[in-house]
């Protein structure tokens, strides 16, 4: 069996997530689904306190890039939105490998649809119908979409329905506008050739999902594996064991991790990183927060929700990658109005050199603020590092 150190496993880590090779001069639409077929999932989040996480997240592989970009990949049929994990964006080749999910969330039983069912038979055919015949379409354009029914996820009768049909694969999203979808029917979606492909076994497209997690991941512990695309862990844990057999992945050791870990063939081991990247919390790379601190020593909580009294480090903040380990934490805030990016607080991880991570940080922080159209850096006082990074900026 192979045995890899922790600092092999991390390189290879980082070169799967594209984390590892100098970022394009100049992004364009070919790099931007590389990037995303690389991570085979981009997860969607609506925070902008920076810019929205798939921005970010595609910030931190392509650097400044035209955002445009992303919704011209959705809209040439380049990459689809689905429940890969969370919402997220897919290669659009890998469609046909979730239509087993799509069966699934038709066979359970969702209380608001079976309520809906009940209250109004034929609503959601109808919302269909409305689809199809008008589509594309948000929850407000519908004949009668009905009350919200309070703040966050109180959706109304209409968008229940809407992402109903969504997650059983009758609608899929067809652009969106200021973050917000517009569902039109699949067929006029998705390309054609894909909706009259073979559609897998439900065990044959989650291996195959193992595998692409194994990809993106290069090596990774069943939990992390079977975490990336949430499959269930009984049946991902049978599923490992026979591509192993298969040889579709290897069974391998790291370092102190005290369990198997499974590696992509294809995988590469670095012999070393030169990077510099600020990765934002819902980074492919930085989701597994076990896995995140398996890797890198680093113990890290996004704090969004922490009452900002008990908040350690602040609301929103990003690992700073330099070379191939994190080497300090940074909180981060777009003031659009003054054209100001701020760094509240900033702070070193122990070990690392403050003078060479400012300087770095720093030029990474200008990248960030060019790309966002910001005039200014300003730092904070809070944390060790922001002396050095106020006076490196």
């Amino acid at each position: 069996m192979r045995r890899l150190s922790v600092d092999q496993a991390r390189r290879a880590a980082l070169a799967a997530q594209g984390l590892a090779s100098p970022r394009p001069a100049n992004p364009n639409l070919g790099h931007l689904t590389r990037a995303i077929r690389s991570m085979g999932v981009l997860q969607i989040d609506s925070v902008n306190v920076v810019e929205r996480a798939h921005h970010l997240t595609l910030f931190s592989r392509l650097g400044p890039y035209d955002t445009d970009m992303l919704w011209r990949a959705l809209d040439e049929r380049r990459i689809f939105e689905y429940w890969g994990r969370m919402a997220s964006f897919c290669p659009i080749e890998d469609y046909p490998l979730y239509r087993w999910r799509m069966d699934r969330h038709e066979e359970a039983t969702w209380q608001r649809v079976k309520m809906l069912r009940e209250k109004a038979p034929g609503y959601i055919e109808d919302v269909h119908r409305q689809v199809s015949e008008r589509g594309p379409l948000t929850a407000s354009d519908l004949d009668e979409p009905g009350d919200k029914r309070g703040p966050w996820w109180g959706w109304a009768d209409g968008k229940v329905a809407l992402e109903y049909l969504f997650a059983v694969g009758k609608v899929s999203v067809s652009h969106r506008d200021n973050f917000t979808r517009y569902y039109d029917v699949v067929e006029r979606v998705i390309p054609d050739e894909l909706l009259r492909a073979e559609v897998p076994e439900a065990r044959d497209a989650q291996k195959r999902l193992l595998v692409r997690a194994a990809g993106s991941l290069a090596v990774g512990t069943a939990r992390d594996l079977i975490d990336y695309y949430w499959i269930r862990p009984p049946l991902g844990r049978e599923l490992l064991a026979e591509l192993v057999s298969e040889g579709a992945l290897a069974e391998v050791e790291v370092g102190n991790w005290g369990e198997p870990a499974f590696m992509h063939p294809e995988a590469r081991v670095p012999r070393s990183v030169d990077t510099r990247r600020l990765i934002n919390p819902f980074d492919t790379h930085a989701f597994n927060r076990d896995r995140l601190e398996r890797l890198h020593g680093f113990q890290y909580r996004i704090e969004i929700y922490v009452p900002a009294p008990k908040r350690v480090y602040g609301y929103y903040v990003f690992p700073f990658l330099l070379g191939d380990d994190l080497v300090a934490r940074v909180d981060i805030k777009a003031d659009r109005k003054r054209g100001v990016l701020m760094v509240p607080g900033a702070f070193l991880e122990e070990g690392q050199d403050a003078k060479r991570v400012a300087r770095e940080l720093a030029l990474e922080l200008g990248e960030m603020a060019r790309w966002l159209g910001l005039g200014e850096i300003e730092v904070g006082k809070k944390g060790d590092l922001a002396g050095e990074l106020g006076r490196a900026v």
